[in-house]
């Protein structure tokens, strides 16, 4: 047996138990279920929502799941861990998981949806997108898709290894409803974000006194630009005082005496020539 077919034996082995562990634990809410395979045990890791139904009382429920492994798929001594979702919310499978039988159990759709990406957003997520695609109408529809999205999330490229994607599919007697959730989480790094670090106490200490520095100085440049003018409405104000103020010629009563003069001299004249015809002797008349 060459070495590609050993490793697609495997491949199929591990998708086969993962496909049991899935179906088996359903009612826990199984996320994600990782087999490491080394020379002394199978070590099985299963993330839950409710890890308290998968160990079950004593330890019985998942002694039963190991034994069941040995028998049916011929696992070697298998070690047994379970792991909590700490945050459900975030969790792309388990969000879609939780839309799909919310609807199988009401198909109201347009609610669960808003209700669901509410929650995500609401859980610290940077972004979102869910997707309901189907018989959403109902028997007798035509099918067709539903997308509510919010937050920030990349569509193609290198980026998209960071977003977690899920998909559950819901069983209506319209038909099979699809249902896929998008989560960016958040402490996803894209290339296009700024990341702004808080200064330390030195870098606050020096910034503080260049601040106090350049209010000083703004103080003390206002200050010297008001007294500049201050200073010299000062110096116009006492020369104003030293030179007295000129009195304006009242042009009225200068052309009032200058026409009274110009009517005043033809009378003079004509006197004038009276008195020279008076003063005049006087001749005998020729008899």
């Amino acid at each position: 047996m060459t070495i590609q077919s050993k490793m697609i034996q495997k491949a199929l082995a591990d998708l086969t138990v993962k496909l049991f562990l899935y179906k088996d634990l359903a009612k826990a809410g199984v996320s994600d279920i990782q087999i490491q395979r080394t020379p002394i045990a199978t070590r099985i890791t299963a993330r839950v929502r409710k890890p308290g139904m998968v160990v079950g009382k004593k330890g019985n429920t998942i002694k039963e799941v190991c034994d069941e492994l040995s028998r049916r798929f011929g696992i070697e001594n298998p070690q047994f861990e379970v792991v909590e979702v700490t945050q459900p919310a975030l969790d792309a499978k388990l969000m879609a998981e939780k839309i799909g039988q919310r609807i199988e159990m009401r198909p109201n759709i347009k609610p669960i949806m808003r209700m669901a990406l509410r929650e995500i957003m609401e859980a610290g997520a940077l972004g979102a997108e869910l997707q309901v695609a189907g018989k959403v109408v109902g028997k007798g529809g035509k099918a067709k898709a539903l997308r509510v999205r919010d937050g920030y999330l990349r569509k193609s490229g290198e980026p998209m290894k960071q977003v977690r994607k899920g998909h559950y599919v819901a069983y209506l007697k319209a038909g099979a409803i699809g249902v896929s959730v998008k989560i960016v989480p958040p402490n996803a790094h894209f290339p296009d974000t700024v990341h702004v670090q808080k200064p330390s106490a030195e870098t606050d200490k020096l910034f503080a006194d260049q601040a106090s520095a350049q209010i000083a100085a703004d103080i003390a440049t206002d200050a010297a630009a008001n007294a500049a003018p201050a200073e010299s409405n000062s110096e116009s104000s006492d020369s104003k005082k030293a030179t007295p103020a000129k009195k304006r010629p009242v042009r009225k009563a200068k052309k009032a005496d200058e026409q009274s003069a110009t009517v005043k001299q033809p009378v003079e004249k004509t006197e004038s020539k009276a008195e020279a015809q008076s003063e005049k002797p006087v001749e005998p008349a020729a008899s």
